[in-house]
């Protein structure tokens, strides 16, 4: 008999041979028949695979990541069955799965494939899907497998470098290809695809080689779970940054200026200046000190912290000066500049903690084909922030950076996130500095703080900083997809490299240690994932224009700057339409300005002294009549309704 330890914690004992799916029955039939794929002590295994030994077995469906994992994987597997059957002689390389689909290489050699041919292929992976065929493992020799694909040299240089005895096939209906595992039980479970699109590709992304196409799909249980994922698809297209950005006038980029350089237009300059300002009231409130860090610094500074061996290649090159071997870099963290700002003079315990912030900008020299609107730019503004304080203080710190983090999120309509605590990996340690013992004191300072505030947190191994772990939030947006948005770092090492000290009760001199804390990231990321998630509908606080005047002909012009100006009185942000243009033409610009309000008056209105109210999209609701100071009085309680008082 094994023993096998389920994820909650159970053990139990089955006879030494039993496969996944037979565990999977024993705990429930139901269960069982969504159980898709299995890992067993943290490899991952088929639901047919022999249980030999005592372990941890984890069990997946379709609703878990390792769950969708094999199944787009296997789906893989079986487009590359079709393609060689409707293209006969091509040579083909690797499928993995990938975020939210599947792709295979392929060296398509002579023939072509295009959009048009999509609807074949796909029907075709249904038509060989609707077999049931299973996905079954084997062990084969170097010398089989070499000998399969004597003709395929991509697989054959694969193969060879693989050691004999670690090689394995995978077969399904009369289709084989070279695999390390991680299928679901059989191809009948596919019942919906889509080919998304083919792309070029280098074969084991080197320029130098020759260039395959990449057929990139998705694939699916439900046919109503693709449906919905390509509306969401439809409805991420109108939610693109880059598009909204260019309808609504926020920013531009420019060729002569630089790729990955955005240019900032007046209303999103009033746009970030109103984030700035939110947070920095915020900071004040919190004890923060602002501090202003130049765009540059000597390359020295960045050796010292680390930041030119972790980051060099990634950055932009030294600038030379007229002196001799005197180089500068453009600056690609705050982090340095700040450690400097604190050592300009000695500190005692009681002038700790130390909060200095900084909306500072900082380059980075991304390579072009990673570039993307402002989700990955050259040259952002981090909203940083450094605090310097005792280990006695760490925990209170930390805590108060979570609560500013949580406050930013409610205040912005982030309300679904998880926070990720980012420790050291497990087994590499190499891409790390400072000492273990300082690294463990770091992590249970984030790992105590984020359970003492009750946060809903998951623990990834790898993905801390190089000077020290974080606690990373991550947030789904309105259509349920994850980004890291805000992060706090805990951070023993800068301070010894850059000798930071405190004077103690004691008399003696001790190490600070340092917070970094962003909760906004940088600007730029933020306010792309802020218009994705928005569609442009920012917090009535926070947008551009809070109301538009528009009046029903010249007539009532004066009344129209009458009620700007009390408008403006009021601290609402409006402006008057004048344009030569109907009121109906006025009011589908203003829709697709997302304007919160348009205020129509005419002779009713003047008459009054009221406005007609009509409510961005909302068309067909029919428009209200109230007075001026009515309607301030409104726009006075909704933005009290989302932006958040900030208590310390």
């Amino acid at each position: 008999m094994i023993k096998i330890t389920l994820p909650d914690g159970s053990v139990r004992e089955f006879a030494s041979g039993s496969t996944p799916m037979e565990v999977a029955k024993n705990i429930s039939e139901g269960f069982a028949r969504n159980v898709i794929s299995a890992s067993f002590n943290g490899t991952t295994i088929e639901t047919e695979t022999p249980l030999t030994t005592d372990g941890n077995l984890i069990l997946y469906t379709w609703n878990d990541a390792e769950g969708k994992k094999a199944f787009w994987h296997s789906t893989s597997h079986v487009m590359a069955q079709a393609l060689e059957e409707l293209y006969p002689g091509i040579k083909l390389t690797l499928g993995p799965a990938i975020a939210n689909g599947f792709y295979y290489d392929v060296d398509f050699e002579d023939q072509k494939i295009s959009e048009a041919d999509f609807k074949k292929i796909e029907d075709r992976i249904l038509e060989i899907s609707r077999g049931k065929h299973e996905f079954k493992m084997r062990p084969v020799t170097k010398a089989e497998a070499l000998e399969l694909y004597k003709d395929n040299v991509y697989k054959t240089e694969l193969i060879s470098n693989l050691e004999d005895g670690t090689i394995t096939f995978c077969d399904h209906a009369t289709f084989t290809d070279l695999c390390r595992g991680g299928h679901i039980p059989n191809t009948g479970i596919i019942k919906a695809v889509k080919i998304m699109s083919v792309a070029g590709a280098y074969w084991r992304g080197d320029e130098k080689n020759k260039q395959l196409t990449r057929v990139y799909g998705t694939s699916f249980p439900k046919q109503k779970d693709l449906t919905e994922y390509l509306e969401l698809l439809e409805e991420a297209k109108r939610r693109d940054h880059r598009k909204l950005g260019k309808e609504l006038e926020l920013f531009a980029f420019s060729q002569k200026v630089g790729q990955g350089l955005p240019l900032w237009l007046p209303k999103g300059a009033a746009l970030r200046e109103r984030l700035e300002q939110f947070l920095k009231k915020a900071q004040k409130k919190a004890g923060y000190e602002q501090v202003v860090s130049p765009h540059i610094g000597q390359k020295e500074l960045y050796v010292t912290s680390g930041h030119y061996a972790k980051y060099g290649a990634d950055s932009f090159q030294p600038i030379h000066t007229p002196a001799e071997g005197e180089e500068f870099l453009l600056k690609p963290m705050n982090c340095p500049h700040h450690c400097e700002i604190y050592n300009v003079r000695p500190w005692s315990y009681k002038d700790l903690p130390k909060r200095y912030a900084e909306f500072g900008t900082v380059y980075r020299y991304e390579q072009s084909g990673e570039l993307h609107g402002l989700t990955r730019v050259r040259g952002f503004t981090q909203d940083d922030a450094h605090i310097f304080c005792t280990p006695e203080q760490l925990d209170e710190e930390f805590k108060k950076v979570i609560d500013l983090v949580l406050y930013v999120f409610g205040s912005l309509g982030f309300e679904n996130f998880t926070a990720q605590i980012s420790l050291r990996d497990q087994e590499n340690r190499d891409k790390y500095i400072g000492t273990d013992e300082n690294w463990e004191k770091a992590e249970n300072a984030i790992i105590n703080a984020a359970k003492d505030k009750g946060l809903n947190t998951v623990v990834e191994y790898g993905e801390a900083a190089f000077y020290g772990p974080k606690l990373d939030f991550m947030v789904k947006d309105a259509l349920g997809r994850q980004w890291q948005l805000g992060t706090i770092q805990v951070d023993y090492n800068l301070p010894e490299r850059f000798d930071l000290t405190y004077k103690g009760a004691d008399n003696e001199l001790h190490r600070p240690v340092m917070i970094h804390r962003a909760p906004f990231g940088s600007m730029e990321r933020f306010i792309a994932i802020l218009l994705e998630h928005t569609a442009g509908n920012f917090p009535l606080w926070l947008m551009p224009e809070q109301a538009i005047i528009l009046s029903l002909s010249e007539k009532y012009e004066n009344y129209a700057k009458k009620v700007l100006e009390l408008l403006e009185n009021h601290e609402i942000r409006a402006l008057i339409d004048n344009r030569n243009e109907t009121i109906g033409k006025k009011i589908r610009d203003a829709e697709m300005q997302k304007v919160p309000f348009m205020l129509i008056v005419g002779e009713e209105e003047e008459k009054n002294q009221t406005i007609s109210i009509r409510r961005h999209g909302q068309e067909g609701k029919g428009n209200s009549t109230v007075t001026i100071e009515a309607f301030a009085l409104m726009v006075e309680e909704e933005i009290k309704k989302t932006l958040k008082v900030f208590t310390v």
